[in-house]
């Protein structure tokens, strides 16, 4: 029944228990993110989280995310993710401070997986509390085109403004390549920012940027420099590879 149910069947109940579904937690999660994954549209989206509304097991993966049990917390956050329930959305943020490190982890994750301007604001409103690296990766999956641009453009924090830049790149967004150039060349950014505008440019890879980034490997200060020439060998290997093919 639950196969059926997320192949996008009109009409289908589940009839499995919520408890089974924590259980198995992470393949159930991976299969629903398949099954959104294989929807051509909304309405597919729409027919899989319906299987779970129309026997209240939405409810009941929600109101497990309170339980005392943390594997449960656990389970019930990476199953709420799957099936991006926005009633969880603020009882992740409130997980992000739980006692249980794994548990905290699970949320954050979580909440990247679950996607929507509530999440991302719960994330960045927890900046100091969660790894760059872990926070830009979770930023990357949760925000949209929007926000990405929104939050470089007009950053709470110097902090903030890395977080985003480096989201950027994780989504290897080739539409922003031209602001991240503009803001590692200009002086008035602070240099981390600066750095972290060179390491997206060379996690997104598009050979455009190669002239505009050599520019900066005499830039004047020595991390823009250092970030700028790792950045560039990204496209100094691509003739050699052609080369010898």
């Amino acid at each position: 029944m639950l196969g059926t149910a997320l192949t996008g069947e009109p009409g289908v109940t589940l009839n499995v228990k919520a408890s089974e579904l924590l259980a198995d937690a992470r393949p159930v999660a991976e299969a629903i993110s398949h099954a959104f994954d294989r929807a051509p549209d909304l309405t597919g989206h729409l027919r899989v989280t319906r299987a779970f509304s129309s026997s209240g097991l939405d409810v009941e993966l929600v109101n497990s995310l309170v339980s005392p049990d943390p594997e449960i917390r656990i389970a019930a956050a990476q199953l709420c993710a799957a099936l991006r329930l926005s009633d969880a959305v603020p009882w992740l943020g409130d997980l992000m401070t739980d006692s249980n490190p794994r548990v905290r982890d699970a949320a954050i994750r979580a909440l990247g997986r679950s996607g929507g301007h509530r999440a991302v604001d719960l994330l960045m409103a927890a900046l100091d509390r969660i790894p760059q690296h872990r926070l830009a990766i979770e930023l990357s999956r949760a925000a949209t085109d929007l926000d990405i641009e929104m939050l470089i453009r007009k950053p709470a924090s110097l902090q903030a403004a890395v977080v985003a830049v480096l989201a950027c790149g994780l989504r290897k967004d080739r539409f922003r390549v031209n602001l991240l150039l503009g803001i590692a060349h200009d002086r008035r950014w602070p240099a981390d920012v600066r750095v972290a505008s060179c390491r997206a440019l060379g996690m997104i890879g598009d050979p455009a940027t190669a002239v505009g980034i050599r520019g900066l490997i005499a830039d004047p200060d020595a991390t823009v420099q250092a970030a700028a020439a790792k950045a560039h060998r990204r496209f100094e290997r691509t003739p050699r590879v052609a080369d010898s093919s």
